[in-house]
C-alpha cells in the first residue's frame, strides 16, 4: 500500500487524435516502470488501458482509463497516474473530464500522421481547460516517420513556443537513439526493455543538435533574469537548472516541450517519464476551481479557488463514475485539499448525500491497487458511492453546496430511438438509462411521441452506450432512426360544438361547449380564453374545458402530430344540474377542438435548428454546396482567430439525422459541428412526414 507525499505525484492526461499511439505509449510507460511484466498490444486486445469488451472489439479507446505507476528518477521516487483518453471525436467529453483533473496534458502526435483534426481538437480542449501541455511525438519506429516534418507542422498549427528537447538519431527501423538537446549527448538504447547508455552525439547530427541547443537554451534563460545575466557573461546553466526554469514556463503555458519516443520498442520512454516528472507541475502545486453556493439545479454560485492544503478541509472531486458488473459503481476521485482515508464521513456538497468512504484504491486499468490514504493532488477510486454521481464535490463541511467547475458543453448531434427488447427490459430501462447518463454527461435522453430518444456526439458514441446498456446494466434494446418532432397548426379559424350526452341509468354525462379555434403567430404556443357570459358554463367547469382543449392538441391533429400555436375561445355552452361533471366538460372540449381542426384543416410544421460548422477555409465551398442540398439557409460566414471558417446556417431537422457523419466524411474529420434547436417553420407540401 502506497502513501507517497502528493508533491511527488503527477496526473498526466494522454490526449491526441485516433491512432496517434496513446494507449501503446501508456503500455510502454507501465512496462518501463515495472508496473507490468510484459507489454500488451492494441491489436491483440491485451493492453492495460483498453480492457472493456467494446474497446477490445473496436481496437480503440472509448472512455478514460487510469493507470498508476511509480518512477525513480535519480533516486527520487515519484508516482504518476496516466489517464488514457479516446481519440475518436465522439468521445471528446471524456477528454474534457480527464483535463479537469490533470496536472499536465501530454499531447500525443504520430510521427507518421502528424497534426490531425484530433490533435487540433484536444489542443483546443487543453487550452480551454488551462492545462499545461507537453507534446510527445510517438511511432518514431514506423515506416514514413518524420520528426522534423511533424515539428514544422506543429509550430505552424500551434505557435513557435514549441521547443524540441530531443532529436531522433535515425528513424523508422533505425530508431534506436535520441539526442538530448539540453545535455548535448546521445542516449543509445540497448534492448527492448528501454534501457540506454550515453554516447557523444554522432558527427552527422552534431551541428543540428548544437544549433538547437543554443536556440532552446537562449529561449529558456530569457525568462530568468539571473540565468540570463550569467549566460551573457559566459556561464551556461546546467541541464538541471535549465529544466527548473523551463518547468515554470511549462506551468504558465509560455513554453511547450516536444519529446519523442516509440511506445512499442521502448526507445525514449524512460526520458518521457523523467521529463514529465521534471517539467510538469504536481497535484500539490496549483489551486483547483469549484463553484460554491450553486442552486439545486446547478445554476448560480461563485467560482472559488481551492488551495492544495494537505492539512486543510477535505475536498474531493468525483470526476467519473463507472458501472462495473462485478463490484458495482466505481467512483474516480481527485483530492483537491486535505487527505482522504477509509471510513471518513463526508457530505456530498452537490447532492446533499452523506457518504462513508469505503476502502481506497488506485486504478491500473481494471486492476485495483490498494491505498492507505489519498493525499492532496492525488487521484484514486472507491466503490459503491451510490449517492455521488460524476460531477460531485465531497467535503468535510457539514453545510453548504458546491459543484466542480463546469465542463465545456458538448451538444448532441446524433440520435436514435430505443425500444425495449422485452417487457422485463422495459421495466428496467428508465433506471438503467439514469445510470448510463450518470457515467457520461454528454449523453441525453428525450421522450417524444411516446418514444425514448438517446442523443450523443456521434454514431459510435451512441452504439457504445447501447452496448454498455446491455453488457453492464442488463437491459437490451433495439434502435431505430430518431423521429423528427413534427408539429401541426390550424390553417385558419373555425367554430365548432363539442357535445357529450350519455344516459345509461343513474347519473348520466352531459356537457355542451361552443368554441372558436384560431391560429396564433409562430411560437405562440397555446392560449385559452374564457368568453362565457350569463353562466352558460358554470365557473367550476371552465378549467376542465381548458384541460380538454389541451388534451386534444397534444393527442395530435388530422395529420397525426401535436398541434401548437392555437387559440381556443370558449364563448357558450350548456350544462345539466345533475348529469354535468368536470370529466364531461373535459371530454366535450376535446371533441370540439378536434372538430374545429377537421373543419379548418392543419398545416405541418417542421423543426429547424441552427447549425454551426467550423472547417478549414479551403473546405468552405464543399460544405456550403452540401448545405444547399439540405434545404439549409446560410446566415453568416466568418473567419476564426485560427484561420478557419465558421458557417452558421438554419437547416430542417429532417435533413440532419446523419449530418455529423457525412460532414466528417466530407471534411476528412476536420469539420466541427454544433446543432441547436431553434424554431418551427411550415413544411413543404411535398414533404412526407
Amino acid at each position: 500500500m502506497d502513501s507517497i507525499p502528493s508533491s511527488t505525484h503527477r496526473t498526466v492526461a494522454l490526449v491526441g487524435g485516433a491512432g496517434s499511439g496513446k494507449t501503446t505509449l501508456a503500455e510502454g510507460m507501465l512496462f518501463r516502470a515495472g508496473a507490468i511484466q510484459r507489454r500488451g498490444t492494441v491489436e491483440q486486445g491485451t493492453t492495460v488501458c483498453d480492457s472493456d469488451p467494446e474497446e477490445v472489439a473496436r481496437q480503440t479507446t472509448l472512455g478514460i482509463s487510469l493507470a498508476y505507476l511509480t518512477w525513480s528518477d535519480d533516486g527520487d521516487e515519484r508516482t504518476v497516474t496516466l489517464i488514457d483518453t479516446p481519440g475518436h471525436p465522439d468521445f471528446i467529453g471524456s477528454v474534457d473530464t480527464a483535463l479537469s483533473v490533470a496536472d499536465v496534458a501530454a499531447v500525443v502526435v504520430s510521427a507518421v500522421d502528424g497534426v490531425s483534426a484530433g490533435t487540433r481538437a484536444v489542443w483546443a480542449a487543453a487550452e480551454q481547460a488551462r492545462v499545461p501541455r507537453i507534446i510527445v511525438v510517438t511511432q518514431e519506429d514506423r515506416t514514413r516517420a518524420d520528426f522534423r516534418r511533424v515539428l514544422a507542422d506543429l509550430r505552424t498549427a500551434f505557435g513557435e513556443h514549441l521547443w524540441p528537447l530531443e532529436l531522433p538519431l535515425g528513424e523508422e527501423q533505425d530508431f534506436r537513439a535520441i539526442a538530448d538537446v539540453l545535455g548535448e549527448h546521445a542516449l543509445v538504447y540497448d534492448d527492448d526493455a528501454g534501457h540506454h547508455h550515453e554516447e557523444p552525439v554522432p558527427a552527422a547530427a552534431e551541428a543540428e543538435e548544437h544549433d538547437l541547443h543554443v536556440s532552446v537554451t537562449e529561449e529558456i534563460v530569457s525568462h530568468d533574469d539571473a540565468q540570463l545575466e550569467a549566460y551573457l557573461e559566459g556561464a551556461e546553466p546546467s541541464p538541471g537548472e535549465l529544466e527548473h526554469t523551463l518547468a515554470a514556463e511549462v506551468a504558465t503555458g509560455e513554453a511547450v516541450p516536444v519529446l519523442l519516443c516509440s511506445g512499442l520498442t521502448g526507445t525514449g520512454v524512460d526520458r518521457i517519464l523523467d521529463l514529465i516528472c521534471a517539467l510538469a507541475p504536481s497535484g500539490g502545486d496549483h489551486d483547483s476551481r469549484i463553484v460554491v453556493g450553486a442552486a439545486e439545479d446547478g445554476s448560480g454560485g461563485a467560482d472559488v479557488e481551492v488551495a492544495p492544503n494537505p492539512d486543510g478541509d477535505t475536498v474531493v472531486h468525483v470526476f467519473r463514475t463507472v458501472a462495473d458488473p462485478f463490484v458495482g459503481q466505481i467512483a474516480m476521485l481527485r483530492i483537491l485539499s486535505g487527505t482522504l482515508r477509509p471510513s471518513d464521513r463526508l457530505r456530498n456538497a452537490t447532492t446533499g448525500t452523506e457518504e462513508r468512504i469505503p476502502a481506497l484504491f488506485r486504478l491500473r486499468g481494471a486492476q485495483h491497487v490498494p491505498a492507505d490514504a489519498l493525499a492532496t493532488g492525488e487521484v484514486g477510486a472507491v466503490a459503491k458511492l451510490t449517492g455521488s454521481p460524476s460531477g460531485s464535490v465531497l467535503w468535510s463541511r457539514p453545510h453548504g453546496s458546491a459543484r466542480p467547475a463546469t465542463l465545456p458543453r458538448r451538444e448532441p448531434v446524433y440520435a436514435v430511438s430505443l425500444a425495449p427488447a422485452t417487457q422485463s427490459d422495459d421495466a428496467k430501462l428508465s433506471t438503467a438509462l439514469a445510470r448510463l447518463l450518470a457515467e457520461d454527461q454528454t449523453l441525453l435522453i428525450d421522450r417524444a411521441g411516446g418514444e425514448t430518444i438517446l442523443r450523443g456526439l456521434g454514431e459510435t458514441h451512441v452504439e457504445v452506450a447501447v452496448e454498455r446498456l446491455a453488457r453492464v446494466l442488463g437491459v437490451h434494446v433495439t434502435t431505430g432512426p430518431a423521429p423528427v418532432a413534427y408539429r401541426e397548426t390550424i390553417a385558419g379559424s373555425a367554430q365548432a360544438e363539442g357535445k357529450l350526452k350519455k344516459q345509461s341509468g343513474g347519473h348520466g354525462q352531459f356537457a355542451v361547449v361552443q368554441l372558436r379555434v384560431s391560429p396564433l403567430p409562430p411560437g405562440g404556443g397555446f392560449e385559452f380564453v374564457d368568453a362565457v357570459v350569463g353562466g352558460a358554463v358554470p365557473r367550476s367547469y371552465i378549467p376542465a374545458v381548458e384541460k380538454g382543449a389541451r388534451d386534444a392538441l397534444a393527442a395530435g391533429g388530422p395529420q397525426g402530430h401535436p398541434v401548437v400555436d392555437v387559440r381556443v375561445e370558449l364563448y357558450d355552452g350548456k350544462s345539466h344540474s345533475v348529469d354535468s361533471s368536470e370529466m364531461a366538460f373535459r371530454t366535450a372540449a376535446s371533441l370540439g377542438v378536434k372538430a374545429a381542426l377537421a373543419v379548418a384543416g392543419t398545416v405541418v410544421l417542421e423543426p429547424v435548428s441552427i447549425v454551426t460548422i467550423t472547417v478549414p477555409a479551403d473546405l468552405q465551398g464543399p460544405v456550403l454546396t452540401d448545405l444547399s442540398s439540405r434545404r439549409a439557409r446560410v446566415n453568416s460566414t466568418e473567419s476564426t482567430d485560427h484561420g478557419d471558417t465558421r458557417i452558421v446556417a438554419s437547416a430542417p431537422d429532417a435533413e440532419l439525422g446523419r449530418y455529423v457523419l457525412e460532414l466528417r466524411s466530407l471534411t476528412g474529420g476536420q469539420g466541427q459541428l454544433t446543432i441547436t434547436p431553434d424554431r418551427y417553420e411550415r413544411a413543404p407540401s411535398s414533404l412526407k412526414t
